[in-house]
């Protein structure tokens, strides 16, 4: 079976699935970059908002981890760059 899936909707799917976020926007940037070196190798720019019970008592850096271990096998190919805001329930 063929994945017809967008980029951005396989992105939202792997972080569903990874960290059951109660917010999740994601918004592609990629025409913003256009001409950026990262663009040259079809990597998208994105910008993420996620709150999720699992950044609950965890630092920041801890935070970006769970997210990029969620999308890792995207990284590099698919998404050049990622902007991340992780916040805990507790923090909105």
């Amino acid at each position: 079976m063929i994945d017809t899936a967008t980029r951005p909707e396989r992105i939202r799917a792997m972080l569903a699935e990874a960290l059951a976020p109660t917010v999740l926007e994601l918004a592609d940037e990629s025409a913003l970059h256009a001409g950026h070196a990262g663009a040259t190798s079809g990597g998208g720019h994105y910008r993420l908002k996620i709150v999720s019970e699992k950044f609950e008592g965890l630092r920041l850096v801890m935070r970006h981890r769970l997210v990029y271990d969620a999308v890792h096998t995207m990284m590099h190919s698919e998404i050049h760059a990622l902007a991340i805001t992780a916040l805990a329930p507790s923090e909105l």
